[in-house]
């Protein structure tokens, strides 16, 4: 019987990953839901958080495991970025619904999410590959640790919004500056 690649390690994070988002989304939009009846609003912030936090260092392991192991597969390179958008804007979405975050902020966060994923699908159909850049992870990093730190009410939680709209601004450019530059080759 041939074994399915696919079914490793990292691939099985990203999909745990996939499925925490919905259920941090609900925890933080569905809070006068009679399920969540009795529950203080901020618990449900703080149960959140915690999944928020378990999602995201699962974004750190099937990476490591991926490349330490030689496991990287095609699959993986879809479900990874699928899954830290997925993580990311229902936390950026819960906390603008909650009135925490800025409308703006996220309004270009997930403009430009949009955009170069366009972009990345036109790449491939061109025969292009546009690997995730450092800044693109440092701009990940710098949103997940916002969202940390936006849903604990933390000090600092709008100006890392901000910062990290301005990094993910940035990565877009490069990522249009790349596949410019491939497609001129």
């Amino acid at each position: 019987m041939k074994k399915n690649k696919n079914l490793n390690i990292p691939n099985i994070l990203a999909f745990i990953r996939l499925l925490l988002a919905p259920v941090m989304y609900v925890l933080l939009v569905n809070q006068d839901a009679a399920i969540f009846a009795g529950i203080h609003p901020s618990w449900l912030n703080y149960f959140a958080a915690f999944i928020f936090v378990l999602a995201s260092a699962t974004d750190f392991f099937d990476g490591y495991i991926a490349r330490a192991f030689d496991q990287v597969t095609v699959m993986g390179k879809i479900l990874d970025p699928l899954a830290d958008k997925m993580l990311t804007l229902a936390g950026f979405l819960g906390l603008m619904m909650q009135d925490i975050a800025s409308p703006w902020a996220i309004f270009l966060i997930i403009t430009r999410e949009l955009f170069i994923t366009g972009l990345r699908v036109s790449a491939v159909s061109e025969g292009i590959d546009i690997a995730a850049s450092w800044m693109g992870k440092v701009k990940t990093v710098v949103q997940m640790i916002a969202i940390g730190f936006l849903l604990m009410h933390w000090p600092f939680g709008t100006a890392l919004l901000w910062l990290a709209t301005a990094l993910t601004l940035y990565s877009g450019y490069e990522y249009v500056r790349e596949f410019f530059k491939k497609v001129e080759m």
